[in-house]
């Protein structure tokens, strides 16, 4: 499968930066929406990278879930620490810890691979007895000690002292609430690293994440990523969402492993489809002046949406790679989410600030018989 993978991204463009664009005197401001996808995470990696390397963009807000919430606090981290180079070294040096040759002891590491699979399948020794183990044991049965490897990556990489202090950046990171089953939204002086953690907390893996009393589990159940919240906290109009989920397949799943990594799918973006929809009605009541355009009380961002996506790559991807986490892998993906970033820049930073680029109301669209 790598080899496959590595020769179809080898027929793509090649990505250069002396085909990079030079800098406008004034960048442009944009949301980012990221979204939870395990490993393929790494892909989201890569589109920040490029985005970054760009410089053509001002990033104003980000809104992330599971390993989206991840991407998100380290880009933020390292924004605030010393702004986009910075940013992009953070984002390089998480990946390579996260990855099998990160040095995380067997059983954090197999707890660190099902972390980022979302998919039950099983690929070493420790690794199949996690599996077989699953089927039986709760979280807390299976993993009395509560460990958690995404922890102290997180607490090592980000000073969340001065991610909660900022008020240049608007950061939201999205979990479930396990009582109400409703989404909860931690904003930028509410996030720990309990948030985050809550926020990549899948329920069949570790216990429920508690704060100030409230179990909380994966927050892409309900907000993968979220995109409401730029409705009223910045001043930029337009977000872009970085999707690494499917949302379409054209083949018809067979197999039980076709089968649960069709339905992880659908369940993943299901919330996103949902918010798409929000805000195209949204956009509608305020070109018809029907709701008030504006950041004061009451008034409402007309919001331009953007996407990058996983495009060909996510079909051809078998559904056992969301638990790769080999680096070789990570960097594959990496190289693919900075060809992808290149790529929108190059088709679509004109509409950043004028239009969005996708066709909202035709990706929210319910069908009807």
């Amino acid at each position: 499968m790598a080899a496959n993978l590595k020769s179809y991204l080898d027929s793509l463009t090649p990505w250069s930066t002396s085909s990079r664009k030079p800098k406008p005197p004034t960048a442009k401001k944009i949301n980012l929406a990221l979204q939870g996808g395990g490993s393929h995470g790494a892909f989201t990696w890569g589109v920040l990278d490029h985005l970054l390397s760009d410089g053509r963009l001002e990033i104003t807000g980000i809104s992330g879930a599971s390993a989206g919430a991840v991407n998100a606090v380290m880009l933020a981290d390292g924004l605030i620490r010393g702004g986009p180079d910075e940013a992009r070294k953070r984002l390089a040096a998480f990946w390579r810890a996260a990855s099998a040759g990160g040095e995380l002891p067997p059983v954090q590491r197999a707890l660190a691979d099902r972390l980022f699979s979302l998919m039950p399948f099983a690929a070493t020794p420790v690794q199949n007895w996690f599996e077989a183990m699953s089927h039986y044991f709760s979280p807390y049965e299976l993993n009395p000690l509560n460990i958690n490897p995404l922890s102290d990556l997180i607490e090592r990489f980000v000073d969340f002292d001065a991610l909660r202090s900022n008020t240049d950046l608007s950061l939201f990171i999205s979990a479930t609430n396990v009582h109400t089953g409703r989404l909860h939204m931690f904003p930028s002086n509410k996030i720990t690293a309990d948030a985050v953690m809550a926020s990549a907390a899948l329920p069949f893996l570790f216990r429920a994440v508690e704060i100030d009393g409230i179990p909380y589990w994966d927050g892409g159940y309900m907000g993968n990523p979220a995109i409401f919240p730029f409705l009223h906290s910045t001043d930029a109009e337009d977000v872009l969402v970085v999707q690494v989920n499917p949302v379409s397949r054209e083949a018809t799943p067979r197999t039980s492993a076709e089968i649960i990594n069709r339905l992880n799918e659908i369940t993943f973006n299901s919330a996103l489809i949902s918010e798409l929809r929000t805000m195209d009605f949204v956009n509608q009541l305020i070109d018809e002046g029907r709701l008030p355009r504006g950041t004061g009380k009451g008034e409402y961002r007309r919001l331009n949406i953007h996407r990058i996506d996983l495009g060909g790559l996510g079909t051809r991807l078998a559904a056992s790679s969301k638990m790769k986490t080999d680096y070789d892998f990570f960097e594959l993906l990496h190289r693919a989410g900075m060809r992808a970033g290149k790529k929108f820049l190059d088709r679509h930073f004109d509409d950043i600030g004028q239009r969005s680029s996708i066709d909202v109301a035709a990706e929210s669209a319910v069908e009807w018989a």
